[in-house]
């Protein structure tokens, strides 16, 4: 009996056993049935939009228009007119030198041309003398009261006469251009801004002994309303550069504003260093906002297309630059579908997508880190639409 006890109560335990197991299966069942719940996304859809294509680049501007103004005389400097940030206009007075010296040589050349003068005049007494006593030796060769010698001696002297004269009219030419000379250097004691423009140095005070061969600048002279703006590119985008493209470019010395210019000249030699080729382009800075020497970042526009398809570059769950292709997540119903994608021009959050996309697709841009492929999705939010 104690045996038979112990059987019963075994299989008592037994069955309740394989009960709770058998209530526990049939718990479990209806989230089998329901299985993974949907994945919380956002969504972008695709779209078609023209693209500008460009080359990126950085550079310097510069004035276009500059000149370094020497003395081409030497001597001392006595007045100062300009000081540096200040405006000129071609031919403003800049500085003046001591003409003390110089105006005791205008003097002496002046005197030296008065003297040939005179001594002109004198001359041509002597010629109008030596022409009558030729004159008169002619009629007294025809009636033979004179010999032919005294005859060949009055036409002599007459063309020593002639050329006396004329000995003096170039001495008198020669005084005129030794004066026209020394007023020369007169007028160089006066410097002169050869430009429009701004002093951007002023290297020269009164005292100074200036126009020394090798001399430093006494000014520098800008002019800012036409800059050149020199960037360096990648000698393998050269195919793409032509003269007359536009340059858009902004500076950190003026946020949020966005200047322009075209493309001058492309420099026949690539740069051995880099291998970049070297590009300026003329900017139009009738307003003076820019100034030379600022560091810029632009853009070359080398072309556009129409109707380019561009995803979100957030979309991208891969992208292989070099190789031009990534992965994005593709919703189609309510599951989301993991496709491959061929990349182009990235254009500041937008990636061209060439193959793989269409118009009118969503791709996911959130979330896509907890979805898998073929996952059930639920769009909570599409991008762009309100």
């Amino acid at each position: 009996m104690r045996n038979t006890g112990i059987l019963i109560l075994g299989w008592v335990v037994m069955m309740g056993i394989f009960g709770c197991s058998a209530g526990g299966e049939e718990k479990k069942s209806p989230e089998k049935e329901k299985g993974k719940p949907p994945v919380a996304v956002e969504a972008t859809k695709v779209g078609a939009a023209d693209v500008t294509e460009g080359i990126g680049v950085i550079g310097t501007l510069a004035a276009k228009f500059g000149a370094d103004v020497r003395s081409e005389y030497t001597g001392i400097v006595t007045d100062v007119y300009v000081t540096e940030w200040v405006k000129v206009k071609k031919g403003d007075p800049l500085a003046k030198l001591d003409t003390r010296e110089i105006e005791v040589a205008i003097q002496r050349v002046l005197a030296g041309v008065e003297v040939a003068k005179a001594n002109l005049l004198q001359l041509e007494v002597g010629e109008n003398r030596a022409n009558r006593e030729y004159e008169r030796a002619v009629k007294l060769k025809e009636e033979g009261l004179i010999t032919q010698q005294a005859l060949d001696d009055a036409r002599t002297e007459r063309l020593a006469a002639a050329a006396r004269i004329g000995a003096a009219k170039a001495q008198i030419r020669l005084a005129e251009e030794e004066v026209k000379q020394v007023q020369t250097r007169l007028a160089k004691t006066l410097l002169r801004s050869p430009m429009d423009g701004m002093v951007s140095l002023r290297n020269v005070n009164v005292g100074d002994f200036v126009g020394e061969m090798g001399a430093k600048s006494m000014f520098r002279i800008v002019d800012n309303r036409i800059l050149d703006l020199t960037v360096a590119v990648p000698s393998g985008e050269m195919a793409a550069l032509r003269p007359g493209q536009l340059i858009t470019f902004s500076t950190d010395a003026l946020p949020g504003k966005i200047f322009s210019g075209k493309i001058m000249f492309l420099n026949p030699i690539v740069n051995e260093a880099d291998r970049s080729i070297k590009v300026v382009a003329e900017v139009d800075n009738g307003n003076e906002q820019l100034k030379s020497g600022l560091f810029v970042t632009g853009r070359i526009k080398t072309g556009e297309r129409k109707g380019v398809i561009k995803i979100p570059r957030a979309a991208l769950l891969t992208w292989d630059v070099p190789g031009k292709k990534g992965e994005v997540f593709v919703v189609q119903g309510d599951v989301a579908k993991r496709r491959m994608v061929r990349t182009g021009v990235l254009t500041g959050d937008l990636v061209e997508a060439t193959e793989g996309v269409e118009p009118g697709n969503l791709v996911i841009t959130r979330g896509g880190f907890n979805v898998k492929d073929g996952d059930n999705v639920n769009v909570t939010r599409i991008n762009g639409e309100k």
